[in-house]
């Protein structure tokens, strides 16, 4: 009884308290269990159905079986789940007495439109690597769907199909130890070049794949900074070009240090530029090995934590974000390490990335210092989003094991939604339109 309680309780934060009391009333009868799925799509919010109404090949749909978690993982039963468990989880688990990860049933429900996945199956026999970063005559899909290099999945993430464009409200924290923490909210403008179904184009060498633009809304002593960023690849240096504005200088200044271990804006130092979005930025000044496949459990569709209904009080807490909101599945996932190059600087000496099998997304990354320590822990929440269709990490965690600190970004809770509609020319990602939308302030 008290794994349905536990099962309810979540359900009772995330939807309406009386619609749940109406399908819990059914649940359990088998001569009602369809009625009750057919109650649970119909007052699910639009952003889950997707998901609820996913059906496994050769199964009937079951969205209440969807929901039930399968276990529980704590300390107290850790050992039994150690070869499925990234080295940064057990360290959480190592140390946070209460931290615990529920584990539901795997669905594979990552999907893309039929145009990236017709031209990743082109780019299997004529992408190639050169180095880390030079990446030639990949088209639209997937560059390297049978990696053989371990830059190779990392450029597969860098490049996945995402929609050709958005507008993000990005909410992020730094939590203290003691929970406390503050909001710090950006907007982003994002263009895509490559996968880019309205206006495809192959990736040559130097060419642009991405602008991002990024303006600081709050707190109110950074609120107004501007970053203007064109990603390139097989590019010299950082692979990318940086502008910034400053409010308190008042022009627009070149930006050479946005990239590698460089603090982000708003992070205080707990996420370093190459960390934004799990991993971006140019690959050089690491060895990339690729350690094959393994089964793991990953945090995947992540819709609960995603929820309206709970604020951003509800998903922070002391130590970590608040388990009982995060979901883990078991998934196939590609097993990538970088290590620092001789001779290279970098904060990290090491990492280890553990990416999906279905969507290329990285899940978790094991971050060491310069000493061997394992230093920070990242998460991606992966969501399939379906009317794009892409796969995304919402919020994504930075776990700092020797300050006890963590940061968590991307949080959409409480703010718009994406708009992934928008629609974006060339020149908006100007230095020219960066200077007159600075002096329009």
């Amino acid at each position: 009884m008290k794994g349905k309680q536990d099962w309810m309780s979540r359900l009772v934060k995330a939807f309406d308290i009386a619609r749940v009391l109406e399908i819990l009333a059914i649940v359990d009868d088998p001569k009602t269990r369809v009625q009750a799925n057919d109650l649970l799509i119909k007052y699910t919010p639009s952003y889950v159905k997707g998901f609820l109404q996913y059906n496994v090949p050769g199964k009937p749909a079951d969205p209440l079986a969807s929901m039930r978690p399968l276990y529980v993982i704590t300390k107290a039963n850790l050992a039994q789940y150690d070869k499925v468990l990234t080295d940064g989880h057990k360290a959480l688990f190592k140390t946070y007495p209460d931290y615990k990860m529920i584990v539901f049933p795997s669905y594979r429900n990552a999907f893309f439109p039929d145009e990236i996945l017709k031209a990743t199956v082109a780019n299997a026999t004529r992408a190639s690597l050169v180095g880390t970063d030079d990446v030639q005559k990949a088209e639209l899909g997937f560059p390297f769907p049978i990696p053989k290099s371990g830059a190779e999945p990392i450029w597969n993430h860098k490049l996945k199909f995402r929609g050709s464009a958005v507008k993000r409200y990005n909410n992020q924290a730094i939590v203290k130890p003691d929970g406390t923490y503050k909001i710090s909210k950006l907007v982003e403008d994002v263009k895509l070049k490559y996968a880019n179904l309205k206006e495809p184009a192959e990736m040559r060498k130097g060419g642009l794949f991405a602008y991002y633009l990024q303006e600081v809304l709050e707190p109110p002593r950074v609120a107004g900074q501007i970053i203007l960023v064109h990603e390139t690849a097989g590019g010299e240096g950082n692979s990318r070009l940086a502008w910034i504005y400053s409010p308190g200088l008042g022009r627009v200044n070149r930006a050479p240090d946005v990239g590698f271990d460089n603090p982000s804006i708003g992070s205080d130092g707990e996420q370093f530029n190459d960390q934004i979005d799990v991993f971006n930025g140019s690959l050089e000044r690491f060895d990339w090995k690729l350690l094959g496949k393994r089964e793991m459990l990953i945090p995947y569709n992540s819709w609960m934590l995603n929820s309206p209904t709970f604020k951003y009080k509800d998903i922070i807490r002391p130590g970590h974000i608040n388990q009982d909101l995060a979901r883990y599945e078991m998934h196939r996932v590609w097993v990538v390490e970088a290590t620092l190059k001789q001779g290279q600087r970098h904060r990290f000496g090491k990492r280890r990335f553990y990416l999906d099998e279905d969507s290329w997304a990285i899940a978790a990354v094991d971050c060491y210092d310069n000493r061997g320590q394992l230093w920070k822990v990242q998460e991606a929440h992966l969501l399939s989003i379906p009317f794009i269709p892409t796969v995304s990490g919402i919020p994504e965690t930075i776990y700092d094991l020797q300050s006890k600190r963590y940061f968590v970004t991307t949080m959409t809770n409480e703010d718009a939604i994406s708009d992934f509609e928008v629609k974006y020319d060339d020149a908006m990602f100007t230095p020219a339109s960066l200077q007159r939308k600075a002096k329009s302030k």
